[in-house]
Parts: structure tokens; sequence; C-alpha cells
């Protein structure tokens, strides 16, 4: 009976121990499912992704990483699917997704938000966080000394030298050039057309090839398409063609989240409702050139800027 009564003394202090070690394990570990955090397979995807992972992590969310995932249509599907949890996207994209891309609505800001926002939701239970105030939609830069010497500052301005003189030559994506939505749309917005013999297609969407045809006046180019947070563009002297007519959809990145996950850590939108909040299209051309000019890690250049960010301890935005 000694024996038996020390045994079950022991087996008390034993659970007691037991009870005693899972009540120190980390509250992350016991909070909640490992949010899966995704980014599209680019440079700026590459940043607010590492952005959205950090800033998680800080707030004691338990994070994987998935980052360079793949291009819009793949990281798309992984979250319809449930296979990724959260990652940046632009409201314009919801023109394709949705399958209106004509509609007016993608050509402003708030409308773009707010209408996407909607049919996300009501379609597929995703939530988009508050957005960054910088539009990364389809532009035309030109060479600075020809901008300087035109007086080349808007599309306006651009569509009549491109009326008046042959000297402009283009380099582009095939994509830019075919789309109903980019070069088109320009050129039925502001009433001109761009002679295609004098574009120089450059395989693939990298405009990093495309700002340096123009940069070094490779085969004659002058004059480059962009997109509007190119961390490049702050480095090269370009001046990118301003827009006034609104010919582009808007292309403002925010955090899409998953209903559910957001509803088991509701407090993601609070914690990274102010990091896009300061994220405008100067600050993003500048973290990107961090990055593709002077070859830092998007991790890297994430991390330095939340810590700056936190000294300087900004506020949500009051309207997203």
């Amino acid at each position: 009976m000694g024996k038996f009564r020390l045994f079950k003394v022991f087996m008390r202090l034993f659970a007691l121990c037991l009870i005693g070690i899972m009540s120190c394990a980390p509250l992350a570990a016991q909070d909640g499912p490992r949010v899966v955090v995704a980014s599209k397979a680019d440079t700026e995807g590459a940043l607010l992704g590492s952005m959205i992972a950090l800033v998680l992590e800080r707030q004691g969310i338990p994070v994987d990483r998935k980052l360079h995932f793949g291009p819009t249509q793949r990281v798309r599907e992984a979250i319809l699917a449930g296979e990724i949890h959260i990652y940046p996207e632009y409201t314009g994209n919801g023109a394709f997704f949705h399958n209106m891309p004509d509609d007016p609505a993608w050509k402003t800001p708030e409308t773009a938000f707010q209408t996407v926002r909607r049919l996300d939701h009501e379609r597929h239970k995703l939530v988009w966080l508050p957005r960054a105030p910088a539009n990364n939609t389809w532009l035309i830069a030109v060479r600075g000394d020809v901008a300087r010497r035109r007086n080349l500052i808007t599309m306006a301005d651009f569509a009549e030298a491109v009326k008046r003189s042959a000297d402009l030559k283009l380099a582009a994506s095939a994509e830019f050039v075919e789309s109903p939505a980019a070069l088109p749309s320009f050129e039925r917005i502001y009433n001109f057309h761009f002679p295609r013999d004098r574009i120089v297609i450059q395989p693939g969407g990298d405009t990093m090839k495309t700002m340096r045809a123009a940069v070094r006046n490779i085969e004659g180019v002058n004059a480059a398409m962009v997109y509007g947070t190119d961390g490049a563009i702050a480095t090269f002297d370009l001046v990118v063609m301003k827009d006034m007519k609104g010919a582009q959809i808007v292309y403002e990145p925010a955090p899409v989240i998953r209903a559910e996950i957001l509803q088991r850590y509701p407090k993601i939108t609070q914690a990274l409702a102010p990091v896009f909040a300061s994220l405008t299209t100067a600050k993003l051309q500048s973290l990107n050139a961090e990055i593709v000019v002077e070859e830092k890690t998007p991790q890297d250049v994430a991390r330095r800027y939340l810590d700056t960010l936190g000294k300087a301890a900004p506020g949500p935005r009051t309207s997203p």
C-alpha cells in the first residue's frame, strides 16, 4: 500500500508540473492557427508581404511565409482555396477578378476600393483591409532631357508631342501595347495613336528593362512603360507623364485576408492600417529602390522601415 500511495503522490506532482509547463507556453502557439502570408513574385509584392508578416509576428500571431508565391492568378486561386490566408493585392485587379474591366468604378481610388471590398466579401468571404495611398498603375515615362526640352509633363502633353513629331520611341511589354486597359486606353482618352513601328517590345513586364532602354537610348528609345511605384523612377532621370484624365485603372495596394482568419485575429486590421496608410507613391518608390538599385533584401527593407515607423508612431487612417 505504501508503494501505491507513493505512486499516486508522484502522479499528482507530475500532473501539476505538466499543467505548469503548458501554462508557460508561448501565447501565440495556443492562440490559434498559423497565418500563411504570401506575396506575388515581384519586388513590391515581396516587400509588402514581408511587412505584413513582420507586423503579425510583432503582434504575437504565428506566421508561415510563402513570399514570391507566384503571379496574380496563382495567388488569387490560393487565397480562394484557403491555401494561403493573407497577401497584398491591388484594388484595380478587382476589375478582372469580377469580369468588369470597363466599369468606371475602377478609375477612382475610393470607388475602386469600395467596389472590390464589397464584391470580394459577398462572393468569397475575403476582407480588404485599409489600403495604401499609392497608385501602382501603368504609366509612361519620358527621359528627363527630352521631357524638359519638350515641356512634357502630362499625358495630354505626350499625346500632342506624338502627333507633332516622330522622335518619340517607346519601350513596352506586349501586354501594355495590346491590352485594351493599357496603351489603347491612353490613346482613346487622349485622342492620339502611337505608331506601332516606334515601339520596342520588351519580353515580359520587366519595367527595369523598359526604363534602362529609355535612359540609355537603346535602339533610339526615349520613353518607357513604367508602374507608378517603380523603385528605379526615383533613381533614373525619368519624368512620369501625369494621367490627369484617369485613363488607367487605379491600383492601390492593400492586404486581403480570409474572413475566418480575421475573425480569429481581429487585431490584424488595427496593426496593419497605419503601416499601409504611410505608404505613399513616393515612399514605395524609395523603398523599392533600396531593393532593385541598392540590392537590399525585401525582408531587411521592410524590417528597417517598420522600425522607423514605430518610432514615428503614426495614427491609422480615419477613412480607409
